[in-house]
């Protein structure tokens, strides 16, 4: 008790100028949080493209180890390592982010790895980035922009004694049984029965261990940062328990999280694990990090709000992109059905129907024109009987 009050007494103590330097700081850390959290999805994002490219061009040789078929030929292609190399650098650059900004910030930007591996593999792999699609990506902009505008722009904790404090709020004690005790049922009890029919089962698994994996990682970079500020005296973190139970909870977290995150990749497809993963965990960290870290505490309602908002707003750039990467809308299939005349679905046969990109029906004009020829079909042989019948009649009075 007596060392608590020591440390609230020091900062109502503070003179002006020291608040004003905090401030100016905690500027600084945020910008340079926003530009780690930036780059870390420019380099993930190309690391995928990089790793894809390796792998074609393996499977464009005929090599009989692909590692479709369990082989570990990409091994041998520098692209693939150079794809690993961005890869952590990027995971790099996300864990220091953690260090600078807020996790409310961080976590939602994301969303940005998911549209430059959308760009880059429209213009590096020839894949067709549709019109839904580029959509997607400038209304995930668009969100992201909002998020970084009204996210929390200063830590509530600056030091691993602040977040020795901070860890023993009741709430966020209960925050950690709830999660250990629902991840404990639904993979002993729920997993082994609707995992393989719910993809919500192995997602929520992930999510709920995630959201501790970053309380963890900034756990583990406040020590680092901390350590390595010059300015303070026994800033040395790694003989303190306290930095070391957060490098195990991060091995451990981690650990369970790529175990699910592969069953569900491995069971479900990439276009609808994707953006409900990144809802489902992104939700999870900012409630975990407002319970820790009250990194909402200084926020007014229209910061909230429109934190909201542009999580939101990204939510459906990301569901977007993904979901209807596969409908082949373009600009002029877009101008011929804005200025469609209303006489009907036969009046321009010659224009280009909306069409999926594995040659399956369209959502939007085929399934017209396959009801319509149905019911013409249904129509003749309608009048072919009623033409049959009456003779029929005629014949056997």
């Amino acid at each position: 008790m007596y060392w608590q009050f020591e440390f609230i007494d020091e900062s109502r103590l503070r003179s002006p100028g020291t608040t004003s330097s905090s401030a100016t700081e905690a500027k600084t850390d945020f910008y340079i949080g926003l530009g780690l959290a930036v780059g870390s999805s420019i380099f993930i994002g190309t690391s995928f493209i990089l790793k894809k490219k390796a792998l074609i061009k393996l499977a464009n040789a005929d090599c009989i180890n692909r590692a479709s078929a369990g082989g570990y030929g990409y091994l041998k292609e520098w692209l693939w390592w150079a794809g690993v190399l961005t890869m952590g650098v990027g995971e790099a650059c996300n864990f220091a982010a953690y260090a600078f900004a807020p996790a409310s910030l961080v976590t939602p930007l994301g969303a940005l790895s998911v549209l430059v591996t959308s760009v880059l593999s429209s213009r590096l792999l020839n894949e067709r980035l549709n019109l839904l699609g580029k959509l997607g990506c400038a209304i995930c902009l668009l969100g992201s922009t909002v998020i970084v505008i009204h996210s929390p722009k200063e830590e509530e904790v600056a030091s691993m004694e602040e977040l020795a404090l901070k860890m023993r709020n009741p709430t966020f004690i209960l925050y950690v049984i709830a999660v250990i005790l629902v991840t404990l049922g639904l993979v002993f009890y729920i997993a082994p029965r609707y995992g393989q029919s719910n993809i919500l089962v192995y997602i929520a698994v992930c999510s709920l261990i995630g959201s501790l994996s970053v309380l963890s990682v900034k756990g583990v970079g406040l020590a680092i940062k901390e350590t390595m500020d010059s300015t303070k005296t026994n800033s040395e973190q790694f003989s303190n328990g306290l930095t070391w139970f957060w490098v195990i909870s991060v091995a451990g977290c981690v650990t369970v999280q790529l175990v699910y995150l592969n069953k569900s990749l491995d069971q479900y497809n990439t276009s609808m694990v994707t953006p409900i993963y990144y809802v489902f965990f992104t939700t999870f960290v900012i409630v975990a990090s407002g319970i820790l870290f009250n990194e909402w505490a200084k926020l007014d309602a229209a910061a909230v709000l429109g934190n909201v908002v542009g999580f939101l707003v990204t939510i459906i750039g990301i569901f977007q992109m993904q979901l209807f990467r596969d409908v082949n809308v373009s600009w002029r299939q877009l101008r011929h059905l804005m200025h469609k005349p209303a006489t009907g679905i036969e009046s321009d046969p010659a224009a280009p129907p909306f069409e999926m990109l594995n040659n399956t029906s369209s959502l939007v004009e085929n399934g017209d024109l396959q009801r319509a020829g149905d019911r013409q079909k249904r129509n003749s042989w309608s009048s072919l009987n009623a033409a049959n019948a009456s003779p029929q009649r005629i014949v056997y009075s």
